[in-house]
């Protein structure tokens, strides 16, 4: 058995919660390859083998400063990259262009099995549905609030009408602009008669709102929990931070097992999972966030959480020298 080499690190430039996980690793000794798929080409580029007996993943990455064996990655930190876009390029070019280094940089990273992901792209993507999210909530004994995903008006105003107090949020956050301008969509309470026929243009989701006394932060990372509770007077906390006060707090263990099993059946090293706490204690699932923000919550609380994806990369996966 042997150790592994380097951790690489993908985002993008200036991402202030992966500087702090790699100042971790730094003092731990373990050697960082970070860099941005957008910066293919004089900055990063990649030779790739697929030759060998049984067949792994063998040839080299480089970077300015890093030249990185990929069949000696100690493990992968997925965080927030950017694929390049070839704006310098016609759009059909372009469009090319940007394919090619997705399914070849990307497509060749995915292909590392042999190392530890956080998380791997792929299980990401199948984690990240709302609508599969609250059916395998349920599996795992999960509470999870009534909830209808429709395009239908007439059906989206009778759930409102028995349910009283309903939410419309957005089943996938993306970055959103309207002539220049960014928007963000919140949770907002909806009301039957205020439901019209655009809501047939795409499937929106309703859901019974929870009479919550508190909202918690849930940042799984390998096989630690914290649990942040968020007090505030907002519906949607993320509206506004500056008024929302931190405690942490121990999360029950039947629902500590419940989320690591969550992540587990999703092939998941991470997560952030909110939840809402009602006025009689009990919780109820709101969603999973397989690649969620977390540095401001150790801030604000002190919790160890970039220690915690430090410890994990660096542990990597084992692997038998033949």
């Amino acid at each position: 058995m042997t150790e592994k080499g380097s951790v690489l690190v993908i985002t993008e430039p200036h991402d202030v919660t992966a500087d702090m996980v790699i100042s971790h690793l730094n003092r731990l000794g373990v050697p960082v390859a970070r860099f941005n798929p957008a910066d293919i080409g004089a900055d990063v580029s990649i030779a790739a083998r697929f030759d060998a007996c049984p067949v792994r993943v063998t040839g080299q990455l480089r970077t300015p400063s890093r030249c990185v064996e990929l069949d000696e990655v100690r493990a992968i930190y997925w965080r927030r990259p950017v694929w390049p876009a070839f704006q310098h390029l016609p759009a059909a070019d372009a469009r090319f262009a940007a394919s090619q280094v997705r399914y070849g940089l990307g497509g060749v990273l995915y292909a590392l099995r042999d190392c530890r992901w956080v998380n791997h792209p792929l299980k990401n993507a199948a984690a990240d549905y709302k609508p599969a999210q609250l059916a395998l909530a349920r599996t795992f004994g999960l509470r999870v609030p009534p909830t209808l995903v429709t395009n239908d008006p007439d059906d989206a105003r009778r759930f409102i009408r028995e349910h009283g107090r309903v939410i419309c949020k957005a089943l996938r956050w993306t970055p959103y602009a309207r002539n220049g301008v960014g928007l963000t969509t919140w949770t907002e309470p909806v009301r039957a008669e205020e439901v019209d026929d655009t809501v047939r243009l795409t499937p929106h989701l309703f859901q019974a709102r929870v009479d919550k006394a508190a909202d918690l932060r849930v940042l799984i990372v390998g096989r630690r929990v914290f649990t942040v509770r968020l007090d505030s007077d907002l519906l949607d906390w993320r509206q506004d931070y500056s008024r929302l006060s931190y405690e942490v707090v121990d999360l029950p263990d039947r629902l500590s097992r419940a989320l690591l099993a969550y992540l587990e059946h999703y092939g998941l090293a991470s997560g952030s999972f909110d939840l809402a706490v009602d006025r009689d204690g009990e919780f109820h699932w709101l969603e999973l966030n397989p690649n969620g923000q977390w540095a401001w919550l150790e801030e604000q609380t002190g919790l160890e959480m970039a220690a915690a994806f430090a410890d994990l990369l660096a542990q990597g996966e084992a692997r038998v020298v033949t």
